[in-house]
């Protein structure tokens, strides 16, 4: 690991977390929790496998990610972040909104990953009837599948499918990051190529009552 050989916290601080792919790998960790290799490795595409080992024994080294047997069936090595690994989580969020503006420039080739929708669900959406019943609304973007949660005045997201879900949002991420940063209206969704099948109202109550956030254009 480089040292940039400076006495200042930044420096310091970037001679742990600056190499490429930390950050995500801490984002996957945050996202996930305890994983397994292989599912770190299918949410970092583009990283070669060697390339994550070394940043994982580099992570194990500075404190940052421990690993934990996990219970058979699955009877494989578990990595996990430490407490201070974990306390990276408000410069994932604090990153991730100061780059929100950025996600107007869509590539077609830019891979996505369902838990990458944890901070946009966090950012922007929000239980408007916390009064009511608890919802679940799927959310199908490409081949990947996640599902919000609300209930009691929480919003939270899980990976998987919700047979039973309220409501199902399908589209593109792009458009999918559009409708939940309240820049496109749900009125105006099928336009743009969001297919909502189910309850509007269960959609209706997590959006934003606020548009324009921050996209400013729908890529």
């Amino acid at each position: 690991m480089r040292s940039y050989n400076q006495y200042c916290s930044v420096a310091k601080a970037l001679d742990v977390v600056g190499d490429r792919w930390t950050l995500l790998i801490v984002r996957e960790l945050l996202a996930r929790g305890p994983s397994r290799y292989t599912d770190l490795r299918s949410g970092l595409p583009g990283i070669a496998t060697n390339l994550l080992a070394d940043r994982l024994r580099e992570m194990e080294a500075a404190g940052l990610v421990e690993r934990e047997d996990a219970p058979p069936p699955v009877a494989t090595a578990l990595f996990r972040l430490t407490e201070r690994g974990a306390g990276l989580g408000s410069v994932i969020s604090e990153l991730g909104r100061w780059g929100v503006p950025l996600m107007s420039d869509y590539r077609p080739q830019d891979a996505f990953r369902g838990q990458w929708l944890r901070l946009p669900v966090r950012m922007f959406l929000a239980d408007h009837e916390p009064g009511q019943p608890p919802v679940s609304i799927e959310v199908r973007a490409e081949d990947q599948t996640a599902v919000i949660d609300v209930a009691d005045g929480r919003v939270s997201l899980r990976l998987g499918a919700a047979p039973d879900a309220d409501a199902t949002i399908t589209g593109p991420p792009p458009r999918i990051l559009t409708l939940f940063s309240g820049n496109l209206p749900l009125a105006e969704a099928e336009d743009h190529g969001i297919r909502i099948t189910g309850s509007r109202e269960a959609v209706r109550r997590i959006l934003p009552r606020d548009s324009g956030q921050a996209i400013s254009k729908l890529p």
